[in-house]
């Protein structure tokens, strides 16, 4: 009984045979997949960025919190929790990985220039930039794409290219080794101004879409509305004297030949009576000549009596003409009721935009008692930038606007000066401007555009679009999302679109009117980054 119980444990039947063998199996086979579980790691898509799962480490046990963007840079969701990590290299780049091939990418800034540089990893351990090729494609919201090489300098593989700002892209990397070609892709977000429709709606931001459109380019200067100095006058007594009357008013219009004022001056009472007293010589003079010339025309009298009578006249009549000459000098009339009247009066019709005298003042004779000046026409004068003068020259086309109300008027060139000033580096022009209304007051800040030919531009967006960022132009783009600022360069303006020579395509839509709402948002901090 004992030897068969001994036969029946030494020999285990087929079935229970088969049974120990599976579980085996099964053992070995679990143990491998736990071993392996242990070291494998996983992609997560994490805008755009190769996220590790395995404790939050990569492959050198760095270990990570906040979120990349691109930079280096930790960052924290809106809504205030923190996503898993990308991946991070020793030297602080992104950590993209494919079986045994890893690569670390990073943006970084060096003199001012952005510039990506990129460090190969087999098995953990350094490729040398020399084994592969880079290249990383960016895809920008505006549609502009570009194609970064990577190169070895100085052991390291940098971009031969700069990455302008913003730093908004698709980007994809392809890495081709001896052994086989990688591809990687990421997102990057930086500067990106998160709104909702809804919160676009709510602070009235206008969308557009860039297009093409005619526009009548000019430059634009700004200026000031002045007397036309050609009909201005500066009425003066020129002898001395004591005010009579004052007949005319301040801001009165007055016609050419109206009487200003009335003095009384002593230099005029005694030139008109050096006047009165050589026309009675004269008139003596004539009488004494006309009867010399009878007695010796009669043979009685000596022809040189005749000639004696003759020059007596001759200095008479210069003694007249030279009284007479000193009154019209000084503008007073050969004849009057009172020797010592003298009436001021204006030289053409005009208004009286100045006055300095009033009655029984005395005044000098070099003193500005009145100023007149014409404002059917006045001046709109500018200062023109050397690098500008080229295309301001007389007889071009302007168009001169009110900054103080809405009125705009037409005009031309009609001087533009020979002479740069050595303060301000900028020559005079002047442009004539009809003011039949008077509504064009001297003093008045104006803006002078001075038209060009009118073109067709290819790309245009609304002038209230522009914004200024880091003293550079830019077009808030419309994304999913938000926004994103969009450097652009500009060319001609008329005031109401502007052409966009670089940055943008046609059919590009954008945040037009309330755009300043937008650049607000962005300044808050939440979009911005340092390198």
């Amino acid at each position: 009984m004992a030897n068969s119980w001994q036969s029946t444990l030494g020999k285990p039947g087929r079935k229970q045979l088969f049974i120990i063998i599976f579980l085996l199996i099964v053992g070995a086979a679990a143990g491998a997949l736990i071993l392996r579980g242990g070291s494998s790691k996983k992609a997560v898509e994490g805008g755009g960025h190769a996220q590790e799962s395995a404790k939050g480490e990569d492959g050198h046990g760095h270990g990570k919190s906040a979120k990349d963007d691109g930079h280096g840079h930790g960052k924290s969701e809106e809504g205030g929790h923190e996503e898993e990590s990308a991946p991070k290299g020793p030297n602080g780049g992104q950590r993209f990985t494919e079986g045994d091939f890893s690569i670390e990418l990073k943006l970084a800034e060096e003199n001012g220039e952005p510039r990506f540089k990129a460090w190969l990893y087999d098995k953990e351990k350094p490729i040398a930039p020399t084994d592969a090729e880079v290249t990383v494609t960016l895809n920008r919201p505006n549609g502009d794409q570009q194609e970064v090489k990577l190169a070895p300098v100085a052991g390291v593989l940098t971009s031969q290219q700069t990455v302008a700002e913003p730093h908004i892209f698709e980007a994809t990397i392809a890495v081709q080794t001896p052994k086989e070609p990688y591809l990687f892709t990421f997102n990057q977000q930086e500067g990106k101004v998160n709104m909702t429709d809804a919160q676009i709606k709510a602070s009235s931001i206008t969308l557009d879409t860039s297009t093409p459109e005619s526009i009548r380019s000019g430059l634009q200067f700004p200026g000031e509305i002045r007397f036309n100095e050609d009909r201005t006058a500066h009425i003066v007594p020129r002898v001395a004297g004591v005010v009579d009357s004052v007949s005319a008013n301040l801001g009165e219009r007055v016609k050419k030949g109206q009487v200003l004022a009335v003095v009384s001056s002593a230099a005029i009472s005694e030139t008109r009576s050096e006047l009165q007293a050589a026309q009675r010589r004269r008139e003596l003079a004539k009488t004494t000549y006309d009867r010399e010339k009878s007695l010796w025309e009669q043979k009685i009298s000596p022809e040189q009596d005749v000639l004696q009578a003759q020059q007596a006249l001759r200095e008479a009549e210069i003694s007249v003409a030279n009284a007479t000459q000193k009154l019209l000098t000084v503008g007073a009339s050969t004849s009057s009721s009172s020797l010592g009247r003298f009436e001021l009066r204006a030289p053409f019709d005009g208004m009286v935009v100045e006055k300095h005298i009033a009655l029984g003042e005395s005044v000098k004779e070099d003193a500005s008692v009145f100023t007149i000046s014409d404002l059917s026409n006045v001046w709109a004068e500018m200062n023109v930038p050397a690098r500008d003068l080229q295309q301001v020259r007389v007889g071009e086309r302007v168009v001169v606007r009110s900054g103080a109300f809405d009125a705009t008027t037409n005009g031309t060139v009609a001087y533009v000066g020979s002479l740069i000033g050595e303060q301000t580096r900028t020559a005079r022009a002047r442009v004539v401007l009809p003011n039949p209304q008077g509504a064009w007051r001297p003093g008045l800040f104006v803006s002078v555009e001075v038209l060009a030919n009118e073109v067709i531009s290819p790309v245009t967006v609304a002038s209230s679009a522009l914004q200024t960022v880091e003293d550079k132009p830019v077009v808030f783009l419309k994304v999913p999302g938000g926004f994103v600022p969009q450097p652009v360069q500009i060319g001609r303006t008329d005031g109401k679109r502007v052409e966009i020579v670089s940055g943008l395509k046609a059919g590009a839509t954008y945040a037009a009117a309330g755009s300043f709402v937008v650049k607000s948002e962005q300044g808050k901090g939440s979009a911005t980054h340092t390198h």
